[in-house]
């Protein structure tokens, strides 16, 4: 195992070589595995993720360890910071994602992959593309319930006293310019699951009502 190159809330990547990093989950967080598993099922649609390296008669990961493709490129806060791309941009990026993402069945009858996750941090601009990683809590289910984590993500850090609140708030406004799959059961749904999240601060927690009322301010969710 090489150096540290990455951390987050539930993980640490290191670096094995150029080609390839290993991500470890801490305090036997999620399944590494079943990530690598639906990280190769939707790659086999074209999706843009990282290759999961797999070795003759080995498994994709165990549930602690994931070998993936080292790919370069600032993450999207990371773009957005620095000025090389445009919050308008960044948020029709996320929703053309979000889309792309929803055509690829999934593997229960009548259901699509959803990735649960998908905001600016979750997804690295490559020199191929943008390209989404953190697969940890994907489902097979309704894209409603997608559309309305991402927006509430992104609405938490938009009513949150923090610098880059505004230019959340503008993501979340061009993610949302076009919300074909935003619901009223999926946006309730994401709060309940951020408000049950054990990663999210008393905080982050309090922020949720102020959050969902920006979302709608922005836009109307359907009916299911």
């Amino acid at each position: 195992m090489g150096k540290l190159i990455g951390s987050g809330r539930t993980a640490d990547v290191y670096e094995i070589d150029d080609a390839w990093v290993l991500r470890r989950n801490r305090e036997d967080w999620g399944d590494a595995a079943a990530e690598g598993a639906v990280m190769e099922h939707v790659r086999a649609y074209g999706y843009p993720v990282p290759r999961v390296r797999i070795r003759p008669g080995d498994s994709a990961a165990s549930r602690t360890d994931l070998v993936m493709e080292r790919l370069t490129g600032p993450t999207m806060v990371e773009a957005l910071t620095a000025g090389a791309i445009d919050a308008r941009e960044a948020g029709t990026v996320l929703a053309a994602l979000l889309r792309r993402l929803h055509t690829i069945p999934g593997r229960r009858p009548g259901t699509r992959v959803l990735h649960l996750d998908l905001h600016p941090e979750n997804v690295l601009l490559t020199p191929a593309g943008p390209h989404v990683i953190d697969w940890g809590t994907a489902e097979d289910g309704d894209p409603g319930l997608d559309w309305g984590l991402s927006a509430i993500i992104l609405a938490q850090v938009a009513v949150d006293d923090l610098p880059i609140a505004g230019p959340a708030r503008e993501v979340l406004a061009a993610l949302l310019a076009d919300p074909a799959d935003l619901t009223q059961a999926g946006l309730a749904e994401a709060r309940r699951r951020r408000a049950a999240n054990p990663t999210m601060t008393a905080h982050e927690v309090e922020l949720l009502g102020t959050a969902e009322e920006l979302i709608r301010s922005l836009a109307s969710p359907r009916e299911p």
